[in-house]
């Protein structure tokens, strides 16, 4: 049976970047990987959003208290529990602030278990994780619950940029401090990178080839040595990975072409591709679950019947297959219409309802919000829906109100 460790939560080292969490505030380096923990987190509800490992604190203490297998070196999680925290379908029984109480391990990445096993696989080997897919697939969704049921930290991050640089990647210093007193190892600024290494934690990477080759290959030494050199310090020192330390990196499709990994980082590791949803009862599930979430932390007090959840995953699903369920061909908008779009759409939807309406969302809130999921790009991509609602909606409407309520308002919106 695995170790049993703390619940106590600990502030980690390292600094967050991400565009959709918090960021975190540099803490002293070498802090414990074997604590759930995150910067700036708080469990108190007075940040926008939580991290995975403070928002699902209950369901990973829970599956530790129930812990059955052994779990690898500094692994809060067997890989066996890891995937149960990622899929769900469990109801564990734990003392949980000092009382016993049942807890449901809710599903946190809907699509295919074996993607997230071959992942979790990844992460237990020397090789580092590349999720590779269209934007809004989940890549950065999966990372996170990855790094918080493994480490207890997904707050160790990197958002690749044009203007990411290698110190972003491995460390800088405090330029005022070495004028003062020279390079020494307590001047030196750690990167989210070495303070991973440091408590053999793991790493998250996001949009990795937004980064420019030079800047990218300052991984190579660090997957392959696992290590970092200092050369500053007069003993160049190496700054070397405790056990537990890996890489999760993730790459929209898209992006291929734009800054290729080189062939030496490509070896290293292993890609994993997530797929959009192709059922369409789990991608309403999915929109259904996420819109929920996203309702109870701004508070909204709004209503989303079925059929209207079902008219939202349908235009979305036939739009990107540029094909209607009649068998009738589409032009499809050069956007991707993923879930997350959908997501969102719902969401804005709900919010309108909520602000400018009774509380209910109707057709006409999703028509208002649709030409704004679908143009991102192109402003010729109206066409697409346009053609749309001539070739399917009005068709359908002339049977279902719904579906006349969304053409009517669409006619509306795309005069505008």
């Amino acid at each position: 049976m695995a170790t049993k460790k703390t619940s106590k939560s600990t502030k980690k080292s390292g600094t967050k970047a991400s565009p959709d969490a918090e960021v975190g505030t540099e803490q002293e380096a070498g802090a414990g990987a074997s604590e759930p923990a995150s910067e700036g987190a708080s469990s108190d509800g007075e940040v926008l959003r939580q991290p995975a490992e403070v928002a699902h604190a209950d369901q990973l203490e829970a599956l530790r208290q129930n812990e059955s297998d052994t779990a690898p070196a500094s692994w809060w999680l067997s890989p066996r529990s890891v995937l149960t925290y990622i899929v769900g379908g469990k109801t564990l029984t734990a003392t949980i602030r000092g009382k016993q109480t049942e807890v449901e391990i809710t599903r946190k990445f809907f699509g295919d278990d074996t993607v997230v096993e071959r992942a979790i696989v990844t992460l237990a080997s020397e090789r580092a994780l590349l999720l590779v897919g269209e934007p809004g697939t989940g890549k950065s969704w999966l990372s996170e619950h990855l790094a918080a049921a493994i480490c207890g930290n997904s707050c160790l991050t990197i958002q690749g940029t044009a203007g990411t640089t290698e110190e972003h990647i491995k460390y800088s210093w405090n330029v005022a401090r070495v004028i003062a007193e020279g390079y020494t190892l307590a001047n030196l600024v750690p990167s989210p990178t070495m303070n991973a290494m440091r408590s053999g934690a793991l790493l998250r990477f996001e949009e990795i080839t937004r980064c420019v080759p030079d800047v990218q290959d300052a991984l190579v030494s660090v997957l392959s040595d696992k290590a970092i050199a200092v050369p500053e310090l007069p003993s160049s020192p190496l700054i070397w990975a405790k056990p537990g330390f890996n890489v999760i990196a993730t790459a929209n499709s898209r992006d291929q072409g734009v800054n290729e990994l080189s062939a030496a980082l490509k070896r290293r590791f292993n890609y994993v591709h997530i797929p959009i949803i192709g059922d369409q009862r789990t991608e309403q599930s999915v929109v259904r679950q996420r819109t929920s979430e996203l309702m109870q932390r701004y508070g909204l007090q709004a209503k989303v019947a079925p059929p209207v959840l079902d008219l939202l995953t349908t235009v979305f699903r036939e739009l990107r297959q540029g094909k209607s369920k009649e068998g009738i061909g589409l032009k499809q908008p050069g956007t991707t219409m993923s879930t997350a779009e959908a997501i969102g759409c719902a969401l804005d939807a709900a919010l309108h309802a909520r602000y400018f309406g009774d509380g209910t969302v109707r057709p006409a809130d999703i028509a208002r919000n649709l030409t704004g999921s679908v143009v991102k790009e192109d402003l010729g991509d109206l066409a697409s829906l346009r053609e749309y609602a001539t070739l399917v909606g009005k068709k359908r409407g002339a049977k279902d109100p719904v579906w006349k309520e969304l053409c009517d308002a669409l006619e509306v919106a795309l005069r505008q």
